[in-house]
């Protein structure tokens, strides 16, 4: 957003740093937003304050104008790439002090659909907004899902399907959570051009998200109520 080529991120103070990092990110500049992480943390910031104020701070932004229209796929993918780069020097940081996190997120394309461009944007968007993220690909089948879940401790399942063909076989992973008796330990996300809120209800998720921005937002109110269920329980 901004024009200017010649700032020099080290001679802002904090406050002009994020803003810069807010503009940064917004543009997609990866080695920007690596200096300005670079920088926080040699002012003695904690790794998961950068990832909460500047990171996730910014992607917030990116993620309201990709909802209301503003900005585009493309856009928001250069955002996501950015945002990576910073995550990337904080990631291990993280790790080490044991920082809260926003949760945990197990993704894929389910069996039989090979289409992955809009559940890698919800990947990099859920990771832009402070998830943990476990990207399984596509074409998976039901007990990828429910290996996968358990063994990263996921609190949210996500499935995305494109085809009409594939669509179903979200009702078949739900049904063999119910199975299992494991359903009720994680929210599942669903999302894809076919589907709609009135399918999401039927086979059984708890929302269907139509885009990255929506899935953001849903997440993080249900990740909210489950914590404080957990409180009250």
């Amino acid at each position: 957003m901004s024009d200017e080529e010649d700032i020099i991120l080290s001679d802002l103070n904090d406050d002009e740093l994020v803003d810069q990092m807010f503009d940064d990110l917004y543009d997609g500049l990866k080695e920007e937003i690596e200096e300005g992480v670079r920088i926080l943390l040699d002012r003695d910031w904690t790794p998961y304050d950068i990832l909460t104020k500047a990171l996730v701070g910014g992607m917030t932004i990116v993620g309201h104008d990709f909802r209301d229209g503003i900005l585009f796929v493309p856009e928001v993918l250069l955002a996501a790439n950015a945002m990576k780069g910073g995550m990337a020097i904080l990631k291990p940081l993280l790790a080490e002090t044991g920082a809260p996190r926003m949760g945990k997120m197990v993704i894929g394309t389910v069996k039989g659909d090979i289409h992955d461009i809009g559940k890698n944007l919800v990947a990099m968007m859920m990771e832009g907004a402070g998830f943990e993220v476990v990207d399984l690909g596509i074409n998976n089948a039901v007990e990828a899902y429910i290996e996968a879940a358990a063994a990263e401790e996921a609190d949210i399942v996500g499935m995305s399907a494109l085809l009409t063909t594939t669509m179903p076989y979200m009702k078949v992973v739900i049904d063999t959570m119910k199975e299992q008796g494991v359903r009720d330990d994680y929210i599942v996300l669903v999302g894809g051009a076919p589907l709609n809120e009135e399918f999401g209800r039927a086979i059984g998720a708890d929302a269907y998200c139509r885009d990255a921005a929506v899935a953001v937002e849903t997440a993080k109110q249900m990740i909210a109520r489950k914590h404080n269920q957990g409180v009250a329980s």
